[in-house]
């Protein structure tokens, strides 16, 4: 069974009938306020977590849709990323509030400066032009991010230099010279990114509340296999995240303090849900996308589930006797219960029909800048709404959001299933 949250009715406000005809008129001709500015009481009281997808050369969606973020006087207090998110992630994080857009935009352009451009277009259509860029990447590389090296099938050895067939010390220039790591590690927001264990197999997140990083960390995090060497860290190797989890947003949900409301926004760059691919290109895109879109609305759904169970829960302790509510066995199971709003809202990015499965590395101005202007319309799109952003204190459990659906342009909120 499906059931909706039901809303508390607001306060009537007092207003004095002697300026009641006045203010409607001044109300009437002002400018509506922004409706973040409007709702930011609501959302006061609630933690604020930013959540970046893995996903190359798309990255450039998440930075367009932080542009249009930093238009409002929201600042998440915790940034966590994967791969390509992880960099958009520090890019945030480790720059004053004035300075992200400009950062961001930065490494965009940088990593859009190459020889990757468009074919004329009397050469081929959009997917023929794409390609093209993508494969140009793969040739030779991308300024301030990764360049070929020698074949490792010619070489021999087991040195992590022959582990991968692209050198990314270009990167690690590029991210100490745009990152402040004392920013990040001064804990002014909370900061994580996701990498794996080569030996292990294990998902592991660097966290600032945990450990100081540095350049290689965020490295870590992107360095998927064989494209990229392992990057070693106190005696361990570690790939890319996306290998076991695309987003960090169960590592965020686990760790985050059960005492506080939270609010994540999710930027996912791989969408989950697509059409039957009608050509073998279109099969190959499509199994990407699904791989990386790492189970979102699973892992949600699961998570709503169990809020549902513990609300569950804490409604029989509810209806115990007295003196049975203080067994420690109940304390010990009423410890445990979440008590406080989780609100989820999910923007993914949409991809077009002449994109392929090479479009997390077809780095080409266009496709970046397209990838960013997209950003920042799905954002604003989503900031027109004030009901989209706001914790609702009514709610003991889990609520998701799929913001601008196609074709619709509205919120789509589902009940909790109970």
């Amino acid at each position: 069974m499906t059931t909706t949250p039901k809303k508390k009715p607001r306060a009537a406000t007092a207003t004095a009938s002697s300026s009641a005809s006045s203010a409607s008129a001044s109300a009437s001709s002002a400018a509506p306020p922004h409706p973040f500015i409007a709702r930011r009481e609501d959302m006061r009281g609630a933690r604020k977590a930013l959540v970046l997808q893995g996903g190359g050369a798309l990255g450039a969606y998440q930075a367009g849709v932080y542009a249009a973020l930093s238009e409002t006087d929201l600042q998440p207090h915790w940034i966590a990323g994967v791969s390509i998110g992880a960099i958009n992630a520090a890019l945030i994080a480790g720059n004053a509030p004035a300075q992200r857009v400009d950062r961001l935009r930065e490494f965009w352009h940088l990593v859009s400066s190459g020889p990757a451009q468009r074919l004329p277009s009397w050469l081929g259509d959009r997917a023929t032009q794409n390609q093209w860029s993508a494969t140009m990447a793969s040739l030779v590389g991308i300024p301030g991010f990764f360049e070929p090296r020698y074949s490792p099938a010619l070489l021999m050895g087991g040195a992590a230099p022959l582990l991968s067939y692209y050198d990314t010390s270009p990167l690690k220039a590029t991210l100490e010279r745009l990152i402040d790591f004392d920013r990040i590690n001064a804990c002014e927001a909370r900061f994580s990114v996701g990498a794996v264990n080569v030996r292990t197999g294990n998902s592991v997140y660097f966290d600032n509340t945990r450990q100081r990083i540095g350049p290689e960390h965020i490295m870590a995090s992107g360095a998927l296999p064989p494209g990229f060497a392992p990057v070693h860290i106190d005696g361990d190797d570690y790939w890319d995240g996306g290998i076991v989890s695309n987003t960090p947003l169960q590592y965020v949900l686990d760790t985050h303090p059960r005492s506080e409301a939270l609010v994540v926004l999710q930027v996912d760059l791989f969408n989950a849900r697509g059409e039957m691919p009608q050509t073998l290109s279109g099969v190959m895109e499509r199994q990407k996308d699904i791989t990386y879109s790492s189970r979102t609305r699973m892992n949600t759904d699961a998570l709503a589930a169990n809020m549902n169970l513990q609300q569950a829960i804490a409604d029989l302790i509810a209806k115990l006797p007295p003196g049975l509510r203080k067994d420690p066995s109940v304390a010990e199971v009423q410890a445990q219960l979440t008590h406080e709003p989780i609100d989820i809202f999910h923007l993914i990015y949409r991809d077009k029909s002449y994109e392929l499965e090479s479009k997390d590395y077809e780095f080409s101005r266009a496709a970046v800048e397209e990838h960013w202007e997209s950003g920042v319309r799905d954002m604003r799109k989503t900031l027109s709404h004030p009901e989209t952003l706001r914790a609702d204190a009514t709610v003991n459990g889990v609520t998701t959001f799929d913001l601008g659906e196609p074709g619709t342009g509205r919120i789509k909120r589902p009940g909790l299933t109970r």
